[in-house]
């Protein structure tokens, strides 16, 4: 089957043949004829099967009659986070060239100011993360009573990362008479939930088991001691035949840190996390598809969505803590038919994680022994040096010898011997009291005595 069967118009057929598209991916063969229907859709595939396409490529079609009015647009896409929210716009560029349709990206770290002056002019397509949404909605810039067609990508996401409360806030303030598209990668109790909830009886396709690595990819583990991870790593990036590849790390600092150790190592990385400003996190993100640098670092902000053409590798500087991370994170390589590697470092404490991991993935994962790490960066020790031969101690001089000491300071030091005199009488019993004695030694004032014992 080829895009021209699927319904599309040939202003976006031209497009497509333009950017050398032929075939459509499984999920885009499913879901665009769907969305054409003006049906509710659930989409469950895995990362990098071409769901974005699934979704732009019909709601232009869609949308190519009308006209949005200002502050109003016609249309909404809910992206869990910056970077999959500037790729969704820049996928309705690619596409929808021939169409006269306009767009808002509503995103943080971005200035309020100019989106709302695009606002105030009217957009066809509205892409937003919630939070930025909701921030121009409470301060009257945006109006959602005209929207037609409601996209929510990566659902899952959303629920990590902690938005499903805003959705459902947000939903609320959009017409019931809405078309409704869900896209995840799996579907979790509180997405089934959300779905029944606010589509409208939506059909379901899916074209993989939910959270199943990509077969293109080839992922393996290998076990490492943690002071020796960023060896390892180093020595993987060597060994293999790296041409991009994403590193990922749990938490920010050590996005930070990794990044800044493999520059200073000769290695082109740069680091990528969610407190960066956005400024500088497209600039990063876009020396990365151009090829400027070739070793992305960076936290799960980078998992999802993002589309990197040919990136050959994926290593995970930490396991992930969540399970369905690890597929989102090894699918940002073996995209479109491609092939791909990935290596995961795990350490002792990554037991559990790596139970959970298998047993999601449903097999086991090829695991290795630490490859022989050779830190260049650590100066060997030297050798100890032989302790110098101890002068011989100097012997005492025999007794004989030693000088004679003054009879003076002997008599000194011998012992006296006192003699004390004591008191023939004997001592009252019960209470003592003290008693001096007087010169002689042998008897004691009367007068020291209490007066019951004098004479």
């Amino acid at each position: 089957m080829d895009f021209a069967q699927l319904g599309l118009g040939e202003e976006l057929l031209k497009a497509i043949e333009e950017i050398g598209y032929t075939t459509p991916t499984p999920i885009q063969e499913k879901a665009i004829p769907i969305v054409l229907m003006a049906r509710d859709l659930i989409g469950l595939a895995q990362t990098g099967t071409g769901k974005t396409a699934s979704f732009t490529l019909p709601m232009i079609e869609m949308l190519s009659s009308g006209r949005a009015r200002s502050r109003m647009p016609r249309s909404l896409v809910l992206a869990p986070t910056r970077e999959l929210a500037a790729q969704v716009a820049e996928n309705f560029d690619k596409y929808g060239k021939y169409h006269k349709l306009t767009k808002a990206l509503l995103v943080g770290g971005e200035s309020m100011g100019d989106q709302i002056k695009i606002l105030e002019k009217g957009a066809d397509v509205l892409i937003a993360t919630p939070g930025r949404l909701l921030d121009l909605f409470d301060r009257g810039q945006i109006l959602l009573s005209d929207i037609k067609i409601l996209v929510i990508d990566e659902a899952d996401r959303m629920l990590d990362m902690g938005f499903i409360p805003d959705i459902e806030k947000i939903i609320t303030f959009i017409p019931m008479t809405r078309q409704t598209l869900l896209f995840s990668a799996t579907m979790q109790p509180e997405i089934k939930n959300l779905a029944d909830k606010f589509l409208s009886n939506p059909k379901s396709v899916s074209v993989a088991p939910p959270a199943s690595p990509a077969a293109t990819v080839d992922h393996r583990m290998m076990e490492v001691s943690p002071k020796d991870k960023k060896y390892v790593l180093r020595d993987l990036i060597q060994r293999e035949n790296i041409k991009n590849a994403f590193v990922f790390c749990n938490r920010k600092k050590d996005v930070d840190m990794l990044g800044k150790w493999l520059a200073e190592k000769g290695f082109s990385a740069a680091a990528l996390h969610g407190d960066m400003v956005q400024s500088k996190r497209t600039e990063t993100l876009q020396a990365f598809k151009d090829g400027k640098i070739s070793l992305m670092v960076c936290s799960d902000v980078a998992a999802r969505g993002l589309d990197v053409s040919g990136v050959s590798h994926v290593f995970n500087y930490d396991v992930p803590f969540n399970a369905d991370d690890y597929v989102h994170r090894i699918g940002r390589t073996g995209r479109a038919g491609q092939s791909g590697k990935a290596w995961t470092l795990i350490t002792e404490d990554d037991d559990k994680l790596v139970a959970a991991i298998v047993k999601l993935v449903g097999g086991n994962i090829v695991t290795e022994k630490t490859i022989k790490s050779e830190k260049a960066e650590v100066a060997a020790k030297p050798e100890k040096a032989e302790k110098p031969e101890r002068a011989p101690r100097r012997e005492k001089p025999a007794r004989a010898e030693r000088h004679d000491r003054d009879d003076r300071s002997e008599k000194a030091s011998e012992p006296k011997l006192v003699t004390v005199k004591r008191s023939s009488k004997p001592e009252p019993s019960g209470r003592r009291y003290p008693i001096l004695p007087d010169d002689e030694g042998d008897k004691f004032h009367e007068d020291n005595m209490p007066a019951f014992l004098r004479k």
